[in-house]
Order: structure tokens, then sequence, then C-alpha cells
């Protein structure tokens, strides 16, 4: 059986770690592969590594940087096709969804490639006389990103390729349910010509993120995940003073309002609702609908898309939905189903009962639709992280609001409407920090910054965009005097400059 090492140093290593996870295909419910699993000298062995590459290539320039991160861009774009079907062995999204997965993580490195642009400080002449002030980002040191397994690409790519670009050194956790794409994201990276050490992923468990959290010559750490280990992440690693960005859960809603075209919603919430077996943080899990016409008309549109839909494995070309990641992820979603009939919410599309021919053992699941939903039920409080949708009643868009800004998450939220100031209202109150209009998944372009509010982010600033520019790099202000004859004599006042 195959054995899924560590990459350090530019070169795989088996580390000195003593267990090992499994990794499956869940569209076979079969074991694949063995993954290495670190101990604590096996990530210190990646940081002291990390820390001795950060000495030159924190000093690279800017234009070298990007000269390496153009070749990454074609060298991925030559490999996607092999990129998504790694991905898909692995997670077991569908191949299209894996192919646009790949393609949001090439973006930010396409973002990343202006670093020498993207790194330009400020300058200000003659603040004072014969005075120049000005401010340089520079990179921080060592940085490790600890990723989920429902982005194994892109979410990676969010981090490592921002804090690299920056000129910090990177240490990456991947999730050990899917840990080969970033190996393979590795070679390529070194086939571009980055130096060896820069860029090392360590695979593992609790064990070597504490090692992380814990660990004195890392400087920054970002995390992708649920609610309760960010808030664990965010502690740990702050009590060791690092700087932390860990982004959590979401319970993502959906506002339809009377006046939207009730089949483009129905459309945008399939795919939001569904799309990657619902295993996506941006995925709408709340429609909240105002009027009990709009909810009666979207409930038989949504219901009409779903019987069209094919759950196969995600190799197949026509698959719409592919399994869930494990058999206990899939058995936690059923059993939420079975609580959301036990709370009296009507369930008008049931999943639990999917068969999927000669895949018998694969962790397959349907689409399943509630109705009356209302706040006090567990299906509405927590992330199920699954194929469902629940659908809430709201008598007008100020309740839908109030149900939305009264939910502990923030991450994404989206009206559907053909109405300006009804948008503008929404866009201007909502309390949520990314927001769609006519848009269900409204995931940032590169260029902006991923990550919302409330309990849904740990840290002060958001992933890749300006704000990933200035997680992964410290801002030096200079105050440079140079007259044209220097005098003498100390004094003790306050320096101005006059």
């Amino acid at each position: 059986m195959k054995q899924v090492q560590h990459f350090i140093n530019g070169q795989y290593s088996k580390g000195n770690g003593q267990r090992t996870g499994d990794v499956f295909n869940p569209a076979l419910g079969q074991k694949t592969k063995d993954v290495c699993f670190a101990s604590v000298d096996d990530v210190h062995t990646a940081v002291c590594v990390a820390k001795d590459a950060f000495l030159k290539w924190s000093k690279t320039t800017p234009l070298k940087r990007a000269r390496i991160l153009f070749k990454f861009n074609e060298l991925l774009r030559q490999h996607i096709d092999e990129l998504a079907a790694l991905l898909t062995e692995e997670h077991g999204k569908v191949l299209s969804d894996a192919k646009g997965e790949m393609i949001r993580g090439i973006e930010v490195v396409e973002y990343a490639c202006g670093i020498p642009s993207l790194l330009r400080g400020q300058f200000a002449e003659n603040v004072g006389t014969h005075v120049d002030s000005y401010s340089i980002p520079q990179a921080l040191g060592v940085c490790a990103g600890i990723t989920p397994f429902n982005f194994p690409a892109m979410v990676p790519m969010w981090m490592f390729v921002m804090a690299i670009a920056c000129g910090n050194t990177f240490v990456l956790k991947p999730s050990e349910r899917c840990p080969s794409v970033s190996l393979r994201l590795a070679e390529l990276f070194k086939e571009a010509g980055l130096p060896d050490g820069v860029f090392n992923v360590v695979h593992g468990d609790k064990e070597a993120v504490d090692a992380i959290l814990q660990h004195p010559d890392i400087k920054a750490v970002s995390f992708v995940g649920s609610t309760p280990i960010a808030k664990y992440i965010y502690t740990e690693a702050a009590n060791h003073g690092k700087r932390v960005q860990a982004l959590g859960g979401a319970k993502n809603h959906c506002v339809v309002m009377p006046d939207a075209d009730l089949n483009v919603v129905a459309d945008g919430l399939v795919g939001a609702a569904y799309g990657s077996s619902g295993q996506r943080c941006m995925a709408i899990s709340v429609a909240v609908a105002v009027g009990d016409i709009v909810a009666d008309q979207l409930v038989e549109k949504i219901k009409e898309r779903v019987e069209k839909l094919k759950i196969a494995p995600g190799t197949e070309a026509d698959s719409d939905m592919g399994p869930v990641i494990t058999k206990q992820h899939l058995e936690r979603i059923q059993s939420y189903i079975d609580t959301g009939i036990n709370e009296d919410a009507a369930l008008m599309i049931d999943g639990r009962d999917c068969q999927v021919p000669d895949h018998e053992d694969g962790f397959f699941i349907g689409a399943s639709l509630f109705d009356n939903v209302t706040r006090d039920m567990k299906i509405y409080q927590d992330e199920i992280f699954g194929p469902v949708l629940c659908l809430m009643r709201a008598p007008d868009l100020k309740t839908a609001i109030q149900i939305i800004d009264e939910n502990p998450y923030g991450n994404g939220t989206a009206i559907y409407t053909q109405h300006g100031a009804t948008a503008h209202e929404f866009v201007s109150n909502i309390q949520v920090g990314m927001v769609g209009v006519n848009v269900p998944i409204p995931v940032p372009m590169s260029f902006f910054s991923f990550g919302g509010w409330k309990q849904s982010l740990f840290g002060d600033t958001h992933t890749h965009g300006s704000e990933g520019i200035r997680f992964y790099t410290k801002l030096k202000n200079v105050t440079a005097r140079w007259p044209e004859q220097l005098t003498s004599g100390a004094s003790l006042k306050m320096p101005t400059m006059e």
C-alpha cells in the first residue's frame, strides 16, 4: 500500500514518527494509502530547515520571486487535470468541481506574481527640514498553515503562495484526509525554481498541530476549519506570541425576495447548497424566503432540480454530486436529518436512502431539504457541512436581516432581488463579511480578501488580497535626516519636524 510521506528541504522523508493515518477513496469506501504522522521532532526539523532557508530567501529580490511564481503558475496550468484527478481521488468531489478549485487557487498565484508592486512601501519627502520618511514591508520569518480537507489545494495556496511571495518560508500541515495534492504542489514549486527548504509539508494530527502552535521559531499561523478548532488555534498560537488568522465555521443564509426570478434562485441554491456535497464553508445552508408564496414555490422548484441530480463517483463526467469525505461524516449528516425530523421540521427531500450501483460501500448521501425550519432547531444552529438545505420563512426583509444578524456566524450571505434599493439596504446593514447580490456563493477574487465576521474569523486579517500581504509582512518605518551640515550638541527636548 502506498505511503504518503513528508516533504522537507526539497525531498521526501518518513520522519521519525511512529504513527500513521488512513487515506480513503470516498467513492469506494476503501483505504488506499497510509499517511505518515509527524512527531514533534519532525515538525522541529521542518521549521529549522525553513528558518535556515529564510536567511537567503528573504533577501531574494521580489522580482526574482515573481519569476519563480510565474513559472509555478505555468506548471499548475499544465498539470491541472492531473491535480484535479488527485483531488477527486482523495476528497470525492466531482472532477469539474476539483478543476474549479484548482483555478481559484491558481488565481492567487497570478495575484502574487505582482509581488514587486504589492510590496512597495510609502515615501514622503521633506516631512521636516531635510527629513524624509518611508515605510518598508518586510518578511516575518517562518510561517505555517493548517488546512482542511474540503479544499486540499485552494486553501493551502491562499496561505503558502502569499507567504512565500512576501519573502517568508513556510511549513504546511494539510488535512490528513487529503494529503497528496499538497505534495504534488510542493514538487511543482520546486520544479519552478523554488529553493529547497522554502516550502515544506508535514502530515499529522493534533500532535503536529500543537508542535506548530508552540514552536518558538514560527512567527505566524494561518488556519481554516471549524469554529471550535479555530478558537483553539487562535488562543494557543497567540499565547505563544504568534500572529494568527483562524477562519472558522459558517451558517450561510440566502434571502429570497418576492421580486426575485425563482428559476434563477432555484438554480443558484441547488448549486450553492449541494455542490461538493455541501462540504464548503461558503455553501448556502439556509434559504430565507420572504413570504409564504415565495417559500412554497421555491420548494417545488428545488424539488424539480434535485430529482435530476446524478449522484455518482466524481470521476464520472456527468456526475453532479460525489461522496462525502468519510463514513463517520456520512453518519453525522444522517443523524442531523434524523434530528430535524424529531424537531418537527418538514423534510421535503430525503437524501438518506442513496444507493450508487457498484459503489455500495462508498460514502454517498443525496440532497435533503427541510422546510419550516426555526431558529431554535439544532439543524439551524449547527454547521452540518453536508448536502442539507434549511428553508426558513420571514414576513419581510427586516426580519430576514434580523435572523442573519442574530446568528453567531458571519461568513457569507446572499440576497436575490431585482430591486436596487432592497439590495443596497441588505448590503449596507447585514453583519456578515462576504455578501452576494444575485450571486449565491460570494467568494472574492484573489485581489480582494476572503474572510468572515463574528464566530467565523479569529484574528484581525482575512486571507489573500491586500490583507494577505499585510498578514505576512511587518512594517518598518524609517525617518532619515540628511542635512547639509550636521550640528553638534545634545538636546533632551521632544523631537519635532519643524
